[in-house]
């Protein structure tokens, strides 16, 4: 993990993650990680690996892992940055140690993370669904170079 911190005066800092693939960066990513930054004290982008992203995408990112990593890790809004080298945000959790965990609201109510909001409550992690972009995406990106 590399970054930056922010100090926290006389109470608990809260650290929050914002997991993935961050290909092709775009308005959507940034969008993103702005409005975590807004409801957490440290922010922890969590870049998905090439493999995992294959693994869950079927397709490696267009952007290497550590080209992603260094753009990510670029940002203002983020003190750090941790590649993803599992599917499990369980594990995850346990490698990085976050309070709150930020996702696009185009997830909410899905199977999966209905599932991990469940398992990460009963750890004391919230799960913050922020608005998701919909002007653009890595995936309409990538369409349009074939």
């Amino acid at each position: 993990m590399t970054g930056r911190s922010r100090s926290t005066l006389g109470r608990r800092a809260v650290t929050g993650y914002v997991p993935g693939v961050f290909d092709l960066f775009h308005i959507g990513h940034l969008n993103i990680l702005r409005r975590a930054r807004i409801h957490c004290d440290h922010l922890i982008a969590g870049v998905v690996s090439d493999e995992v992203a294959l693994a869950q995408k079927g397709r490696r990112p267009v952007v290497g892992e550590r080209e992603r990593l260094e753009i990510v890790a670029a940002m203002r809004v983020v003190d750090a940055v941790h590649l993803e080298t599992t599917t499990d945000k369980l594990t995850t959790w346990t490698e990085v140690g976050f309070d709150v965990v930020f996702k696009g609201d185009d997830w909410k109510g899905t199977p999966k993370w209905t599932h991990l909001e469940r398992e990460f409550a009963s750890r004391g992690v919230r799960v913050v669904y922020l608005p998701y972009t919909p002007v653009t995406s890595s995936t309409e990106r990538r369409e349009l170079t074939r």
